[in-house]
């Protein structure tokens, strides 16, 4: 498919990739008047000039802008009968891509949580109803039947379902390896809350006659050999308040990240206090391949703490090719609008990173559970929509899990029905 513009931008460019080539598809753009005119295959004016006898869509002015605006007005509009995002008044599916797959409105976000996230509340996608939906998909499927049903013939031809199933590992065990001060501490709140049955526990579990209550990496190694996909993404940042996984250089420690690490995809679960130290990433980093003695490549945020453009940034400085924290803590669903991976666009520098890949995830356990108080049989519901879209439109289905949800500890006592059901949905 040949595109006419009146001027070739990056921003075209960068959605043009994403909806072509992305998706197994090829195009070609020229500003050139006289190649679009004597071009005889399918072709496209993207300009508010009309060639005789060739379709057009008049754009809106985002996708050739090379600034951020502080201040823009998007409305929920209406083109060829499909609800898209409006631009100054201007309806343009194209440029609706652009803004989703950007996210374009964190780098307005002026309320962000406690812990300083953008949240799905916030987003546009929730507001207008979208955010459950790849609505980035459903515009790339309209916009093909409305300017070339053969090449949408072809997209779902090569439409197809990744699966990555991925395990964040913030707390490696309840009781096991902790020891010193930790134990005497948690054995202290215990006594003060006259918790019989964890003291008994902890006290089993610490002589080897019980398993710890968040051992599921059993479990997880059968995962990983089912589905060679699998990310394990570990914490390994110093104890404090929503850092506490075990000491990273207890040497049974890293045996079992090493192990894990062998069989399977082992990433870097950036600890909280890193979000904000260069020193204490670097420190995570450089533990984590001395562990692994391999080059981490992937990393998701620890409390999913996305801040853009600062925090892909860093990552890449420090040679992470690949994040998977593009998703919400408080809802489930599509933040970027689709479950195809992408390349990071950076709005301030208005530039792709093709070298830079973001993996969405459709949703997280503790969603479910923590903060939609959803019932099993509920989170099981609303897992089979996410898979029905994703089988609709293709794409990675990436989900989150933690150890100690798959191993049922606690409130999550039943839940490991919703991960089974998500990998038999998926078959």
């Amino acid at each position: 498919m040949l595109f006419y513009v009146d001027e070739i931008s990056i921003r075209f460019i960068y959605t043009l990739d994403f909806v072509f080539r992305e998706h197994g598809l090829d195009y070609q753009l020229t500003n050139d008047k006289h190649v679009f005119e004597t071009f005889s295959g399918t072709k496209l004016s993207y300009s508010n000039f009309e060639f005789d006898g060739s379709p057009f869509l008049p754009p809106a002015g985002l996708l050739f802008e090379e600034t951020f605006r502080d201040s823009i007005i998007v409305e929920k509009g209406n083109w060829n009968g499909v609800a898209c995002l409006k631009f100054d008044s201007v309806a343009d599916p194209l440029a609706s891509i652009f803004y989703v797959l950007s996210r374009y409105e964190e780098y307005h976000s002026s309320f962000p949580d406690d812990h300083g996230r953008f949240t799905a509340k916030e987003s546009i996608l929730s507001k207008f109803g979208w955010l459950h939906l790849q609505i980035v998909e459903r515009w790339i499927e309209v916009f093909f039947q409305r300017y070339s049903p053969e090449l949408l013939k072809q997209l779902e031809l090569q439409q197809t379902v990744r699966i990555i199933p991925s395990f964040d590992i913030d707390n490696t065990f309840a009781y096991k390896w902790k020891e010193g001060w930790r134990s005497w501490l948690s054995n202290g709140k215990d006594l003060l809350k006259n918790n019989k049955e964890r003291m008994q526990a902890r006290k089993l579990v610490q002589k080897g006659e019980l398993k710890d209550p968040y051992d599921s990496f059993e479990a997880i190694r059968a995962v990983i050999q089912k589905y060679p996909e699998t990310r394990v993404f570990w914490q390994l940042g110093n104890y404090a308040k929503y850092d506490t996984n075990i000491a990273w250089n207890h040497p049974q420690h890293q045996e079992l990240i090493y192990t894990l690490s062998e069989a399977g995809n082992v990433g870097l679960h950036p600890s909280y206090a890193s979000n904000h130290s260069d020193e204490k990433l670097n420190e995570e980093v450089q533990r984590i391949e001395q562990i692994t003695s391999k080059k981490i490549l992937e990393s998701r945020q620890h409390f999913l703490k996305l801040n853009l453009p600062k925090t892909y940034h860093r990552m890449m400085d420090r040679g992470f090719e690949r994040d998977f924290t593009m998703g919400y803590a408080d809802d489930y669903g599509f933040r970027a609008g689709t479950a195809y991976e992408h390349s990071f666009f950076d709005l301030l520098t208005n530039r792709s990173y093709p070298e830079y890949r973001i993996v969405p995830f459709a949703y997280m356990d503790g969603t479910l559970l923590e903060y939609k108080k959803l019932s099993i049989d509920q989170a099981m519901e609303a897992v089979h929509q996410l898979v029905e879209e994703v089988k609709r439109y293709g794409g990675t289905f990436c989900f989150i899990w933690h150890n100690e949800t798959l191993a049922e500890a606690g409130k999550w006592k039943g839940w490991k029905k919703v991960f089974d059901y998500t990998l038999e949905q998926l078959k």
